[in-house]
């Protein structure tokens, strides 16, 4: 059942973040009891309070509402809201509101996290509309394999380097490591999740869920795939039709996750190639959709 976020008792609480959502919201909350079997704490960050109903449907489930001032993006807003956890929350459920928990998939997630205190994140399969599963367990990405994924993922479906930062048996192989995990839904150990300062709110979206995997990794802990549990991804509901702006939003982030990993003074060739190589790709691909409007 579903608590208010003041009650202490729960060591599981999830979080979501509101934006336009309440078509989905009521999916996501109906999902939930029978996806775990034990107390939880629920809390709803909503980046735009103005409008919609996001706060009748979180007290109408019990959840603890939180309507933010300004849009701080994904990150900041889950961010927000894990911040208005209990003391006592153990494990935090970070998902979209447009995600549908299969049964005793939270469950599932949690018997494995519990069974490695090593264990920063665990991600369940992610299934699409159309009952395809998304390959929302990937490596992080490397120069190589980065740079080949940007250039080739749109014209050549099969390449080698999309295939390796896809983590490719990630989608159809049991369960294992990988680097990180879609932000879309996951579970992180809260006292990692702390440890690392929680997402990085200089990612107003896009990436801040690889950026969240690797500084786990750095950190020392385990980010690891179960497909043996499943969640129901509808789609992005709150951005798709602002396909350019979303774009430019995407290079913009992957961007800011290559000049982080490749911090270093001496690398600084690098990062300007990258940066050029992103910035062209995205004007690409902006100038496209602008003539498909």
């Amino acid at each position: 059942m579903t608590t208010d976020a003041s009650d202490t008792a729960e060591r599981v609480g999830l979080v979501t973040v509101a934006y336009r959502s309440e078509g989905v919201l009521p999916g996501l909350l109906a999902s939930l009891p029978g996806a775990i079997s034990e107390p939880y704490a629920t809390v709803i960050a909503d980046n735009l309070p103005s409008e919609g109903e996001a706060r009748a449907l979180a007290e109408s489930h019990g959840a603890t509402y939180i309507p933010l001032a300004h849009n701080p993006g994904y990150g900041g807003a889950v961010n927000a809201a894990v911040s208005a956890l209990p003391s006592g929350v153990e494990w935090i459920v970070v998902t979209n509101p447009d995600v549908e928990f299969r049964a005793g998939s939270i469950d599932a997630l949690l018997a494995t996290g519990d069974a490695d205190e090593r264990i920063g994140a665990v991600g369940p399969a992610v299934e699409n509309s159309d009952g395809t599963v998304y390959p929302s367990a990937r490596a992080i990405p490397s120069l190589r394999t980065g740079i080949g994924h940007a250039l080739f993922a749109d014209v050549w479906k099969s390449n080698p380097w999309t295939a390796a930062y896809r983590d490719g048996a990630a989608v159809s192989g049991g369960r294992r490591d990988v680097g990180w995990l879609s932000g879309s839904c996951l579970i992180v150990r809260r006292s990692a999740f702390e440890r690392i300062g929680g997402f990085d709110e200089g990612y107003f979206m896009y990436f801040e869920d690889v950026d969240l995997g690797h500084r786990l990794g750095r950190a020392g802990f385990r980010s690891v795939y179960e497909p043996a549990a499943r969640a129901l991804h509808t789609g992005a509901h709150s951005t798709g039709a602002e396909s350019a702006r979303m774009v430019r939003a995407h290079h913009d982030s992957a961007k800011r996750f290559l000049r982080g990993k490749y911090r270093a003074w001496y690398l600084w060739p690098v990062r300007a190639v990258l940066t050029a190589g992103l910035s062209l790709r995205s004007a690409v691909m902006t100038r496209t959709i602008g003539r498909q409007d």
